[in-house]
Parts: C-alpha cells; sequence; structure tokens
C-alpha cells in the first residue's frame, strides 16, 4: 500500500465553542516539511494531555474519503467540512480508511517510521467543534473515526511524501472489526479476549477489554460523548 500524504496540519491551543474550553483540535495545513517525534508533529499540541496526545496518540490520521458521506448525510455540517483539519486530523489522505488499516500496521511516514496504536474514542470536543451536540455520538455510531499512530523512528514528513506500508503483523485485526467490537457486539468475550492480548495495541485499549470481560457490562460512555452543562 502507497498513498499519498494530501495535507498535514498542525495546531495551537485555542479556546474552543461557546464554552471557550483549551483545545488544540484548530487544525491548520503545514506548506513546509516537519519533524516528527515521539510525540508527534513540532509545533502541534492539545489542550487536555490527560486525554489526548501522548507516545500512544502521537498523530491522528483521518480519512479524507468520508467528507463527501459527511456533507451529503449532514448539510449542514458543510462549512465546516470545506477543507481537511475539522476533525483535527494531523493526517489527510485518500484511499486509505479504517477497512484498510489494520492494528499493529508499520508505515513508513516520510522518513518517520510509524505504527497504528489505536482507533479514535471521539469525545465531546467534537460537539464543540461541530456546534452539534450529537457529533462525537455520530462519529462513533458510524465509525468514520480515524486512528492514532506511535512514532517507532522520528523523522520528518511533509504534504506529498508516501505513507507505505512496511509490516502487517495483525491482518485479522482491520481498525472496522475494532470499532464494531467496542461500539456494537460490545459483549462478544472471545473477541474481546483476544483483543485484550494484542500487544501492539495501545494499553488503554487492551485495559479497557479486559475491564469488560471481568465485568460482563460495558462502560458509561455519556461523559466521553456528551458535552458537560
Amino acid at each position: 500500500m502507497e498513498i499519498v500524504i494530501r495535507t498535514l496540519l498542525a495546531g495551537a491551543v485555542a479556546p474552543l465553542g461557546d464554552r471557550q474550553v483549551p483545545s488544540g483540535i484548530d487544525k491548520q495545513p503545514l506548506a513546509e516539511r516537519h519533524n516528527v517525534g515521539i510525540n508527534g508533529l513540532a509545533g502541534d499540541a492539545q489542550g487536555d494531555t490527560k486525554h489526548h496526545g501522548g507516545p500512544e496518540k502521537a498523530l491522528h490520521h483521518y480519512a479524507f474519503d468520508h467528507y463527501a458521506r459527511w456533507r451529503t448525510d449532514h448539510p449542514g455540517l458543510r462549512p465546516r467540512l470545506a477543507q481537511p483539519g475539522a476533525f483535527g486530523e494531523n493526517i489527510s489522505t485518500l484511499g486509505m480508511t479504517e477497512a484498510d488499516v489494520c492494528i499493529g500496521d508499520v508505515y513508513r511516514l516520510g522518513t518517520a517510521r510509524v505504527q497504528v496504536s489505536q482507533g479514535r474514542q471521539p469525545c465531546w470536543r467534537l460537539n464543540e467543534r461541530f456546534d452539534d451536540p450529537a457529533m462525537a455520538r455520530l462519529v462513533q455510531e458510524t465509525g468514520r473515526t480515524g486512528w492514532y499512530y506511535r512514532v517507532l523512528e522520528e523523522g520528518s514528513v511533509a504534504a506529498g511524501d508516501m505513507i507505505r506500508l512496511v509490516e502487517r503483523p495483525l491482518p485479522d485485526w482491520p481498525l472496522t472489526r475494532v470499532i464494531d467490537l467496542l461500539y456494537r457486539h460490545t459483549l462478544d468475550t472471545a473477541a474481546l479476549a483476544e483483543l485484550a492480548e494484542l500487544p501492539q495495541l495501545a494499553t488503554s485499549w487492551r485495559d479497557l477489554a479486559g475491564r469488560r470481560l471481568k465485568s460482563r457490562a460495558v462502560e458509561n460512555w455519556s461523559s466521553r460523548l456528551e458535552t458537560p452543562a
């Protein structure tokens, strides 16, 4: 697999929405080559470093392929969807979606080497971003979430560089399967047991699968998906 990086994006922390919460979701296109370190792109930032960013969420990739469907299904969102970056992504491409990417995939990204660590768990900041209280839940329900990379080898990247698949250790675990397990067929215990043991998966997601197995119950999503009062 070889895919062109259409747009590379980064953003500083700025007030978001009516609540003016600090957020780095407003990513802007980068014209020049940027370094990629263990925590992501040079110059990129997050407003809530407890839940966003860090080595397991160093880079967020979102398929520009999804934008057309969002615009068709939700015409009111079209102004926000005029260009890449609406979902706070660092990397925008065409031809590479959750169906094409597996947990643990290793890619050459410019001169850096990265690995798919987890999908995105949408949070209420998307509601503020799109001025729609249901947006985070819609992203989760559609499975159009995007995914994160950890950085295995630092380097540099620019728009126009290629993303090249180097290794696929877990071909049976495309992101579509993981998303289906987390949000739809939520108590498939055999699949959860397998997910909890995948060494390439981010620790927080392995722990989540382990908790579900132990409790035989699904965690409450309200605090993540619903905008605080």
